[in-house]
């Protein structure tokens, strides 16, 4: 037998056994797995007040006390252009229903280039002994820190500005994520150029110079409209990573769910890695003392609801 046939006899038997090892792999899916409990209302906001008002995205966290932090955007307020600015509540425990509201956290403030009024989706991370939260300010990303995990500081640019980057200015860039892999950090985010929604990611080593754009998640049976890849949320699970992608909130709520080993692709035009829905809007996956649980906004959007989140074959 000629040496290249060995050659390619060994090569077809390794691309084999690669492929009944991926056949019999178990993949899984995440479920709801347990009734929901509401650990927040529609807040008081005092002047701010309307009979409009809902929270939306938001962030839930164990502060340095371990004490557990929520806070979201609230919109529809009577709060600056752009309607939005952040209240927090406080739990004892993530299991606890009904969370004392703590008030009003942060508002959008110009002087350091943001939207008035222009707050959107924080989301915390521990890092060491030092608290990040990110968040939008209507056009860009933006990040501020914590000691104790409740007051925040804005962290500025060389600019004297709040904004780290942007997909371009009016194309509304919001709703961060991060996530470490290895020594980087992933950024997730949306925005809507040309009015066409799309998740992105950036990357860094040190939280302060972020890569060029990832265009990682876009269209398929979730759509192009400019909220069709709403609170991107992605974890890493039964070695696969899980994007969370909502389109729709209210009581026909609506999240998309795509599952890839590759976390800067989940499908640009295509679905090979949508694996199913589930009925909530802006979902965070929050895992605690082994256990994994979600947490959403109400049907209503009138407050935040957490359950226990499940992991079943599919």
């Amino acid at each position: 037998m000629k040496r290249y046939d060995i050659h390619w006899i060994i090569c077809l038997s390794l691309l084999l056994c690669s492929s009944v090892s991926w056949a019999g792999e178990t993949m899984f899916a995440p479920k709801i797995g347990s009734e929901w409990w509401t650990v927040a209302d529609n807040p008081d906001l005092g002047e701010y007040s309307t009979p409009k008002q809902q929270p939306v995205d938001f962030a839930v966290w164990q502060a340095a006390d371990g004490a557990w932090q929520l806070w979201s955007c609230i919109r529809h307020t009577s709060c600056g252009e752009k309607t939005r600015l952040f209240y927090r509540w406080q739990g004892e425990k993530l299991t606890d229903p009904d969370w004392k509201p703590m008030g009003i956290a942060m508002e959008a403030d110009p002087n350091f280039g943001e939207t008035s009024g222009g707050l959107q989706a924080p989301h915390v991370i521990r890092i060491h002994d030092l608290f990040h939260m990110f968040y939008g300010d209507w056009e860009h990303i933006c990040l501020a820190l914590s000691m104790d995990g409740k007051t925040f500081a804005r962290r500025l640019m060389p600019n004297g500005k709040s904004g780290m980057f942007t997909e371009g200015i009016g194309d509304n860039t919001r709703d961060a994520m991060v996530l470490k892999i290895g020594y980087q950090y992933y950024c997730y985010y949306t925005a809507y150029p040309e009015r066409k929604g799309s998740v992105y990611c950036r990357t860094s080593y040190d939280l302060e110079h972020w890569s060029e754009s990832h265009q990682i998640a876009h269209g398929g049976q979730a759509g192009d409209n400019p909220y069709s890849a709403e609170c991107p949320h992605v974890v890493k699970r039964h070695d696969y990573y899980y994007l969370f992608r909502t389109q729709r909130y209210g009581k026909n709520a609506q999240t998309s769910i795509y599952r890839s080993k590759n976390p800067l692709d989940f499908g640009v035009n295509d679905d090979r890695y949508f694996i199913g829905r589930l009925p909530v809007a802006a979902p965070e996956i929050i895992e605690h003392e082994g256990k994994d649980y979600i947490a959403a906004l109400k049907p209503e959007l009138d407050g935040v609801q957490i359950a226990r989140l499940q992991w079943v074959e599919k």
